[in-house]
């Protein structure tokens, strides 16, 4: 994989030692806007990447790139990723993929046009606590109750109270708890039981944007809560609860640090399955697997995923709009 980083943001320079950690990714290019041209130009000089630039189009033209990382602002998922795909360049998009469903439609239509990979980086799907969770669920008998909290203080939300608006809580940038936070949650739970019947949110609302929020999910048979938090603090946790036991996640749905097994009548059982690597290391591992062997198969099943989540997201914002 030939990668060109797109953006100098936070999830860009945690993402870059990472990625000099796996064998077959070379880092070709990163662009930045020109007002941070300088930031851009630093990491470059860090991690040995020939171009730095805030021309998209000269990145683009680049043969030595053969695939784009979007690790820009929410609003500009969308058309940064489309101009990779018309270029013919794979694209590995941050959560959340787009703002509206019919963009990742459009983007899936045009990859299979072009024979490309579309993929999102979204940590959750590639851990192996994930995985133990997904092979283990029969242990717990019919599921009846998932509950997930991902609430954590923003550092800018006591800004945003006094008028300074940052991308995060901006709604017209794709900003708010729900694609924040909460996306982590609905990926883990979509991941392991598919798309629910309905979908409700119920959002606390500050200047337009949800700064908090309960996302219900109906499954028919259980239900499940999702919830998101930028404006207060608890205790993250997820716990999926069955007739014959449950099991939790000890720690944000993002990392999964550690899980706890209790079935009924025995003592829980605290395991942890991650490897010691990055959160962000597994999901880019397989990224270059699937580049680099050609598995499209692999790649349109976590793309399917992917396209069942932003179907969740689309109900869950038309039920905040319908209701504010």
């Amino acid at each position: 994989m030939k990668l060109a980083l797109l953006g100098t943001g936070m999830i860009v320079k945690e993402v870059l030692p990472v990625l000099t950690e796996i064998e077959g990714i070379s880092l070709k290019a990163i662009m930045s806007t020109p007002r941070s041209i300088e930031t851009a130009r630093d990491l470059a000089k860090t991690y040995d990447i020939p171009q730095a630039s805030s021309d998209y189009d000269d990145i683009l033209k680049n043969s030595d790139v053969d695939t784009v990382y979007v690790g820009l602002p929410n609003h500009l998922h969308y058309d940064y990723a489309k101009k990779a795909l018309e270029a013919g360049k794979h694209v590995i998009c941050e959560k959340p993929f787009t703002l509206r469903l019919a963009e990742l439609e459009d983007l899936i239509a045009l990859a299979e046009e072009k024979g490309l990979f579309l993929l999102e980086a979204i940590t959750n799907q590639y851990l192996e606590n994930f995985t133990y969770i997904k092979n283990e669920l029969d242990q717990l008998g019919e599921i009846k109750i998932v509950t997930c909290n991902y609430s954590q203080y923003s550092s800018r939300y006591d800004a945003f109270k006094r008028g300074e608006i940052a991308p995060a809580f901006d709604p017209a940038k794709g900003g708010g708890a729900l694609r924040d936070l909460n996306i982590y949650n609905i990926h883990f739970v979509v991941g392991l039981f598919g798309q629910p019947k309905r979908v409700e949110y119920l959002p606390n609302m500050e200047r337009g944007v949800d700064t908090s929020g309960i996302l219900v999910l109906d499954y028919g048979k259980f239900k499940a809560v999702c919830i998101g938090a930028k404006d207060c603090s608890a205790d993250i946790k997820s716990t999926i609860q069955g007739n014959q036991g449950s099991m939790a996640v000890l720690g944000a749905t993002n990392t999964m640090p550690e899980i706890s097994l209790t079935l009924n009548g025995q003592e829980p059982k605290v395991m942890d399955h991650n490897s010691n690597h990055h959160r962000m290391y597994a999901e880019f591992v397989a990224f270059e697997d699937m580049l680099a062997n050609g598995k499209v198969d692999q790649a349109k099943k976590a793309l399917a995923h992917s396209l069942s989540v932003m179907t969740v997201l689309e109900a869950a914002a038309e039920s905040m709009t319908s209701s504010y």
